[in-house]
């Protein structure tokens, strides 16, 4: 029996940013799946709705043997999907990994959000992506920049993905899950802070969050994020835990 790790990506990027080393690596005894949500990677040009974010999501948790424990992780926006997923298989999955993902989208800082994706028509894709590289190159690294990102195409989704998100991002969706849950977050992550309230609707609920770690904190911290990822794997999939490596 091999646990089966379906790792969802955020905005922007795609299934290529859970493909670095360190994921390969650390987590090399689990059945990885990477899949690309619409309008991202290989699924550029199709249209980004929660229920085709979902239906991407369970083709992925689907497709291996189906008596192996799956947990499910999202970054992001991939994680509000991975929470919609699993709303509505609550008994599906061994366990759930939400990270960058446990506040509530709605306020003055989702009006921000809605606000840059209406720059998006008005100033181009190419011309933020150059910017927005530029920015995640200084909070990674320039190798890590270039495997997974694109010159700017995926920004045709952010619109309809953020708008999923605000729409349909919601604590409550946590409360008929029955498997645990690990609300992962950067210190700097401004999508940490309403995780009491998501960790509050679940039946069995951790947080943890990492010292000087961002939004970005699988692209900027890999080696603990894979380290979670694989002790909390093994430990709701059957095996040995042996430990967590950040400060909870």
């Amino acid at each position: 029996m091999t646990t089966r790790l379906v790792l969802v990506h955020g905005t922007r990027v795609s299934g290529a940013a859970w493909r670095l080393p360190a994921y390969l690596e650390v987590l090399a005894d689990f059945d990885i799946v990477t899949p690309d949500l619409p309008g991202h990677g290989a699924r550029l040009g199709e249209r980004f709705t929660t229920e085709a974010a979902v239906a991407v999501i369970a083709e992925a948790v689907e497709g291996g043997d189906p008596s192996d424990p799956v947990v499910l992780v999202g970054h992001s926006l991939g994680g509000y999907m991975a929470m919609a997923y699993a709303a509505r298989h609550p008994t599906r999955l061994a366990g759930l990994v939400l990270i960058g993902a446990s506040a509530v989208p709605r306020g003055p800082g989702a009006a921000a959000y809605r606000a840059f994706a209406s720059l998006i028509p008005r100033l181009g894709a190419q011309r933020l992506a150059r910017l927005s590289n530029r920015a995640m190159v200084r909070l990674t690294d320039a190798e890590t920049a270039r495997a997974v990102l694109d010159d700017g195409e995926s920004y045709a989704a952010t619109a309809d993905a953020w708008a999923a998100v605000m729409a349909d991002g919601d604590p409550r969706l946590l409360r008929d899950i029955t498997c645990p849950v690990l609300l992962v977050s950067g210190q700097w992550d401004q999508l940490r802070v309403h995780a009491r309230r998501f960790a509050a609707q679940c039946r069995d609920a951790r947080v943890v969050v990492v010292p000087r770690a961002t939004h970005l904190l699988p692209l900027s911290h890999p080696q603990v994020v894979a380290a979670l990822l694989r002790d909390f794997a093994h430990e709701v999939g059957g095996g040995t835990d042996s430990g967590h490596s950040a400060t909870t």
